[in-house]
């Protein structure tokens, strides 16, 4: 056993020869975990200052950071505070005095005589080495300790001698007299547990210096649990390895977490494996490759004793399914297990679980299927072309294109489902912003092949076909023509067949195609009657066509100007998408454009709840959870007018689509990006942003390119380019001809910050075509700017406000104010300066600034025309903000000045 002071690790040199011991427990420079921790570091720090305590217990599993904890605590102290540090030896209990064993060969002769002796001359020997100082003793047990070093603790606590920061996995851990100091509330335990996602995210924050992916911190928090050892360990195995990198000031993955040769984590496992017993080891090692197994067969093939036992250990989670998974409940185990395997052992354990029979891929889950095709992949045994299949769909389905296409390539030309592979693969380079590959997949089908196909197959891989001619501009114009051919094909071989006709599907699916390519090109209004009847229970009994179109109908209402129509069709279809649970991707596409419909409306907030989860262990609504979700909230925020909010998620999403791009969305989030940067004040950034998007190649469907278009040109209007408003006015004139009302809606509200009468009759007739608070919002607008009435305009920042949509609401109130000076409305000028003090706290760069009167409030001005409202004197407040009487006094005059009131009583409810 050793002594130490702990002032060492923070420079000072040891007294002595003696070097100090390492520990284990909590590696060097694990104080970047200190963040995440500072509500434990406060109750440490509280029990050691506390009069009527001796000290802390830090409790908690091996990796937590109790040791860091410790350190961080004593640190915290001071110099003033005499350290020293104790930890347990592997000799534990079997030698007396061991963990005191270095100040025990310090004392004299003369006090070796007794344990009493002992106990007083070590006790004296800490207050001589503390020189009238407080002294804290940590004691790091990783064993248990002696009863004799027990006894001399106790005494060196109850004298006062010193306090203690104990360190052991559990109170239990301590010997008995510990036990009763914490009973007695002598001792304080402060009990550590693994981070949340939270703190997993300071914890990173703090390691890597710069901002980090959400996906980034997901991943890692899932892959180790929480665990702060586990995770620094991660973090440096990956920087090694080239998975994390730094884009464009962001932390985020190049790809998958593979834990392949992870040496640190390999360590860690090895020491945790070397315990366990051989009926364990096997159960880990079947997980670590089939994920999770159901229980019943897990209990078949090992026993119920040792899956319970596992389960009590903490090493097994088991769901509240209907199968009752069982899986690992630190995955990181599994992953580094899963390295040791042979291929030989993988297929064993295969083996063993399927007892030599095959799943039924329709019986199977898209999760299910992912697991069973990986595991089957990594013992290089082959799949059965129907389960490739299956896989490599549900790979789509789970945006995971690298997996699907590697599936996809496992069906051979002979084999029944190669044209749907085919289309697999056409979708995973879609899904990887490859449609020249995508496209070339799908022509790869041969004319021979296309023709024997049943109708169904057939029309699937038209349909493919014109979804990824579509992305190619060049081939664009094609697809009404390869439509058109597909139509008179199904119709030859029709014979008249009605629905459930393999020949009455195809030709739905040929016609939910056309509504898409309508849809693409923006021909919302033209296509609405044809959707009304296709979504028409009544009329069409094939459930997942019939959703399908209600889902098109859903955004081409919102396009249109039927905006509270599309709401209440959402709302509607919402609760119908179980009728159609088998069409695969159904849910992902309702929630895709649902988000679109909100956004529409204004209902900003609507498209955030889209992005939460159903619930723990269900997937998102939106179908990728990484970049295209920070990217959708960030849209949604800037959309809204919180340019600093937005910020945040949009430099995430950006930087992780620069390294592995999906579609438009690349684009989508430069221009986002510019105008959250434009509405924050900073014209530089957006620039960058502006030419970083003038840069990147692609186009996408017309409900994206108007997001990017609108985001860029509202960017340049914030940054004061003539061209910019110019456009805005041309898109929404431009809209307004193909029907669009929405669109030319939004496009000139944010055309006419400083419009002229003739936009603003524009601007009243388009939000007469539409409907909703925000068409009734461009409506006060238009009359109030028009008319220059302040109440008209104080209204239409009433409802704005309750869109919260901030930018347009310091709009309304921005000109209020001037119209209400001009025309002597004192009490419209007060209520509208008012809101504008409250909205400059989020809106930093206002669209309006009052061009009479004052400036908006400073913050000392507004502190004090807070209390003065509330009917606190001036030498009141003088003395409460530590200034003078006179000072206040001009202060106020200012505040009376600028809200044109002219007593106290008129500020109470105004600032």
């Amino acid at each position: 056993m050793s002594i130490e002071p702990l002032s060492w690790g923070r420079g000072s040199t040891p007294q002595g020869d003696r070097l100090p011991t390492p520990t284990s427990a909590a590696p060097e420079g694990q104080q970047w975990s200190m963040p995440a921790r500072s509500a434990n570091l406060d109750a440490v720090r509280t029990a050691l200052t506390s009069e009527n305590s001796l000290g802390v217990v830090i409790t908690g599993a091996r990796g937590v950071g109790k040791s860091s904890l410790a350190r961080a605590a004593v640190a915290d102290l001071g110099p003033d505070v005499w350290s020293l540090q104790l930890r347990s030896g592997p000799s534990g209990p079997s030698t007396p005095y061991g963990c005191l064993s270095f100040l025990l060969a310090r004392l004299p002769q003369a006090y070796m005589g007794s344990p009493t002796a002992i106990l007083r001359g070590i006790t004296s020997l800490i207050r001589s080495d503390a020189a009238g100082r407080p002294c804290v003793i940590t004691l790091d047990t990783s064993a248990c300790i002696d009863d004799m070093s027990a006894g001399v603790l106790l005494n060196v606590l109850l004298t006062g001698t010193a306090k203690i920061i104990a360190v052991a996995p559990n109170a239990s851990d301590l010997p008995a007299d510990f036990h009763w100091l914490l009973t007695e509330r002598k001792l304080t335990e402060v009990r550590l547990n693994n981070l949340n996602e939270l703190q997993t995210r300071q914890v990173l924050l703090s390691l890597l210096g710069h901002r980090v992916a959400s996906s980034l911190v997901t991943t890692y928090h899932q892959v180790v649990g929480g665990n702060p050892l586990l995770l620094k360990a991660l973090v440096t195995e990956q920087q090694l390895s080239g998975n994390l990198v730094l884009s464009d000031s962001v932390w985020t993955l190049r790809d998958k977490v593979v834990l392949d040769g992870a040496a640190s984590l390999d360590d860690i496992v090895r020491s945790r494996w070397s315990r366990e017993t051989p009926e364990t080891r096997d159960v880990i090692e079947m997980l670590s490759c089939a994920r999770r197994v159901e229980l019943a067969a897990l209990t078949a093939i090992y026993g119920a004793d040792v899956v319970a036992d596992m389960e009590d250990g903490g090493l097994l989670e088991i769901d509240d399914s209907e199968h009752r998974w069982v899986s690992l409940r630190e995955k990181y185990i599994g992953d580094v297990v899963r390295t040791w395997l042979s291929i030989s052992r993988r297929r064993e354990l295969r083996s063993v679980l399927l007892g030599g029979q095959e799943p039924d891929p329709a019986a199977m889950t898209v999760e299910e299927l992912m697991s069973f095709a990986a595991w089957t992949h990594e013992c290089e045994a082959e799949l059965s072309p129907q389960l490739a299949l299956a896989a490599a769909q549900a790979a789509v389905q789970l945006f995971d294109p690298r997996f699907a296409l590697t599936y996809a390539e496992m069906v051979q030309r002979t084999d029944a489902g190669w044209a749907s592979a085919q289309r697999q693969k056409a979708a995973a380079y879609l899904q990887l912003d490859m449609p020249v590959q995508a496209l070339s997949a799908l022509d790869g089908i041969s004319q021979p092949e296309l023709e024997a196909l049943d109708p169904l197959e057939y029309a699937e891989v038209v349909a493919a076909k014109a979804r990824v001619m579509l992305c190619i501009p060049e081939r664009a114009g094609k697809v009404r023509e390869l439509l058109a051919a597909a139509r008179e094909r199904l119709g030859k071989a029709d014979n008249n067949s009605s629905w459930p006709a393999a020949a009455a599907v195809a030709a739905n699916r040929i016609s939910l195609s056309e509504f898409e390519y309508q849809a693409h090109a923006g021909d919302y209004a033209a296509m609405i009657p044809a959707l009304e009847r296709a979504a028409d229970p009544a009329g069409n009994p094939d459930t997942g066509f019939r959703l399908q179109c209600a889902i098109i109908l859903m955004g081409a209402l919102a396009m249109t100007g039927r905006e509270m129509d599309a709401l209440g069709l959402m709302r509607k279809l919402g609760g119908q998408l179980t009728d159609a649970s088998h069409v695969v991707g159904l849910r992902e596409r309702y929630a895709r454009e649902a988000y679109f419909v909100a956004l529409m409306a204004g209902q900003w907030r609507r498209c955030i709840d889209l992005l939460s989860p159903f619930s723990t262990g269900q997937p998102h609504r939106l179908p990728y959870r990484s970049a295209a979700t920070e990217l959708a909230a960030g849209v949604a925020f800037v959309f809204s007018g919180r340019g600093e909010t937005a910020l945040e998620p949009l430099i995430s999403a950006a930087a992780q689509l620069e390294l592995q791009p999906v579609q438009a969305a690349l684009r989508t989030a430069y221009a986002a990006t510019a105008l959250a940067y434009a509405q924050t004040g900073n014209a530089a950034f957006a620039r960058k942003y502006l030419t970083k998007l003038q840069r990147a190649p692609g186009k996408a469907g017309f409900a994206t390119e108007s997001i990017i278009d609108f985001c860029s040109l509202v960017a340049g209007r914030w940054l004061g380019d003539s061209e910019a408003v110019a456009a805005l006015k041309q898109g929404a004139r431009r809209n307004l001809e193909a029907g669009r009302h929405t669109v030319a809606g939004i496009y000139l509200l944010a055309a006419t910050v400083n419009g002229s009468d003739a936009d603003f009759r524009l601007l009243e007739e388009i939000a007469g075509r539409r409907q909703g608070p925000l068409a009734d919002v461009s409506r006060l607008i238009a009359v109030g700017s028009r008319t220059k009435d302040a109440k008209t305009l104080l209204a239409g920042g009433e409802i704005a406000a309750t869109l919260e949509l901030d930018a347009v609401e310091a709009r309304c109130m921005a000109l209020a104010v001037d119209f209400a000076r001009q025309d002597g409305d004192a009490l419209s000028a007060r209520t509208a300066q008012a809101r504008l003090d409250i909205l400059a706290a989020t809106v930093a760069n206002l669209p309006i600034v009052p061009s009479s009167g004052s400036p908006l409030l400073t913050s000392r001005e507004r502190q004090i025309a807070r209390m003065a409202g509330r009917g606190v004197s001036n030498r009141d407040i003088a003395m409460e903000m530590g200034v003078s009487v006179r000072t206040v006094e001009g202060h106020l005059y200012q505040v009376f000045t600028k809200l044109g009131v002219t007593s106290r009583g008129d500020l109470t409810g105004l600032v």
